[in-house]
């Protein structure tokens, strides 16, 4: 699972780049997804809408086993 997640989330790192951030896999745990925003994404006072409407939205529609995402 951890494989497919990491490449879903290349599919979502060419747009975090482009606004000077990027998201970083730490840990998958029973389907929760566990990533550390960085870069301008890291300060970002929207980062928790990318977050949840972007990250969280693609990966589970990737990877149907995710049942979340949350930054570390």
């Amino acid at each position: 699972m951890r494989e497919n997640v990491e490449k879903a989330l290349e599919k979502i790192r060419p747009a975090l780049r482009a606004d000077g951030g990027d998201v970083e896999l730490v840990d998958v745990v029973d389907g929760v997804v566990k990533v550390r925003l960085t870069g301008a994404c890291g300060g970002c006072p929207m980062s928790q809408m990318t977050l949840k409407m972007g990250v969280e939205r693609i990966l589970k529609q990737q990877v149907p086993e995710v049942k979340s995402v949350e930054t570390v």
